[in-house]
C-alpha cells in the first residue's frame, strides 16, 4: 500500500511538472484550473455542446467573439462588458453574438466554484470548443488569465478591417506579437461563418480601383453568383458564407477559394493576391514545390500565441462574478 500511495505522489507530482511546463510565458498554463475547479473546462464544453445543438451558427461566432476581445486590450473579456461608449458598441463589433453562452457557461461555473473562472478564460474555451464541432483540431488551451476592467468603444480603431490592405493587416498582427503565418493562418478561421453583403458589396458593382465595375479579382464565373445573393438595390443585411461550398465546416477550401478568386472579404482574397502572404497559403494547400503546414496544427498553435495577446494574470484585473459588468 505504501509503495502504491508513492507511486501515486509520484505521478501526481509529474502531472503537476508536466503542467508547468506548458506555461506560455504569459502566465497561463495548461491544467491552471486543475485543483481549484477541475470542471471548468468540461462545464464550458457542454455548454457550448448544447447552445450548438440547437443552433449551429453559434460556432463561428464564439470564435470571433474571442478574435475581437483579444486584439483589444488583450484576452481579458472586455469586450463583454456592457455600458455606454464599451467595446460591444463600436461599429466593428455591433454584429458580435454569443454572448448568451459565456452567460451561461459563467453562470454554471460560478454555482460550482464561485469566484474561480474568469470570463476571458471561458472566452478562449470556448472558441477551442466551438472549432471542434465544427470538424476542427482541438489543442491545449492556457488558462489562468484575468477579467479587465476596462472597456472603450475608442480602442477598437485597431481591429483588422474588411478593406485593410495586406501591409496593414501584417502591421495589426505584428503589432500583437503575431506574424505574418499567424495572420494567414488565423484568417483561416473564416473557413466557417458568414458576412453581411454590406462589408463587400462594393467589390460587386463599385470597386473603388476600377469605377463602375467589379472587382478583378473575384472570378468571373462566380461573380453573377455573389451579385444574385447580394442585389444592388438591398439594404446589405444578407449574409453569404465566408467559405463557398463548406461554410459549416472547419476545413481548407477557404484557401482554395482565394487560390480560385473566391474568397468573400477584399482582405481575405488579398492573402492571395499578395506574394508576401500567397507562400503561406500555398504551404496550406500543399500546392508542389512548398513544405506543406498543416493547418490544422498551425491554426490550434496560433490560436494559443493569439489567446496570450495582452493576458491579465496574478493580482492583475479580477474574477468578474458577471461577464458582463465589472464587479
Amino acid at each position: 500500500m505504501e509503495d502504491c500511495s508513492n507511486q501515486t505522489f509520484i505521478l501526481s507530482l509529474l502531472l503537476l511538472a508536466i503542467a508547468a511546463t506548458s506555461v506560455q510565458g504569459h502566465g497561463t498554463l495548461v491544467g491552471f484550473y486543475m485543483r481549484t475547479c477541475p470542471q471548468a473546462e468540461s462545464i464550458v464544453q457542454s455548454t457550448v455542446q448544447a447552445h450548438f445543438q440547437s443552433n449551429p451558427s453559434i460556432a463561428p461566432k464564439l470564435l470571433r467573439l474571442h478574435f475581437h476581445d483579444c486584439f483589444v486590450q488583450g484576452c481579458d473579456a472586455s469586450i463583454l462588458i456592457d455600458g455606454p461608449s464599451t467595446e460591444k458598441t463600436a461599429r466593428p463589433n455591433i454584429n458580435l453574438r454569443g454572448y448568451e453562452v459565456i452567460d451561461d457557461a459563467k453562470s454554471q461555473l460560478e454555482a460550482a466554484c464561485p469566484g474561480v473562472v474568469s470570463c476571458a478564460d471561458i472566452v478562449s474555451l470556448a472558441a477551442r470548443d466551438s472549432v471542434v464541432l465544427t470538424g476542427g483540431p482541438s489543442w491545449q488551451v492556457p488558462t489562468g488569465r484575468r477579467d479587465g476592467r476596462i472597456s472603450l468603444e475608442s480602442d477598437t480603431a485597431n481591429l483588422p478591417g474588411f478593406g485593410d490592405s495586406i501591409e496593414m493587416q501584417k502591421q495589426k498582427f505584428s503589432d500583437k506579437g503575431l506574424n505574418t503565418q499567424d495572420l494567414v493562418t488565423l484568417v483561416g478561421g473564416h473557413t466557417i461563418g458568414t458576412s453581411a453583403c454590406q462589408f463587400f458589396r462594393n467589390r460587386l458593382y463599385n470597386f473603388t480601383t476600377t469605377g463602375n465595375g467589379a472587382d478583378p479579382s473575384i472570378d468571373a464565373a462566380f461573380l453573377p453568383q455573389l451579385q444574385a445573393l447580394c442585389p444592388a438595390n438591398s439594404d446589405g443585411t444578407e449574409r453569404v458564407g465566408l467559405d463557398t461550398g463548406s461554410p459549416n465546416r472547419f476545413d481548407t477550401s477557404f484557401f482554395t477559394n482565394l487560390k480560385n478568386g473566391r474568397g468573400i472579404l477584399e482582405s481575405d482574397q488579398k492573402l492571395w493576391s499578395d506574394a508576401s502572404t500567397r507562400t503561406y497559403v500555398k504551404s496550406i494547400l500543399g500546392i508542389r514545390g512548398l513544405p506543406g503546414l498543416k493547418f490544422n496544427v498551425e491554426f490550434g498553435k496560433s490560436m494559443v500565441k493569439m489567446s496570450n495577446i495582452g493576458v491579465k494574470t496574478g493580482n492583475e484585473g479580477e474574477i468578474r462574478r458577471v461577464c458582463s459588468a465589472i464587479n
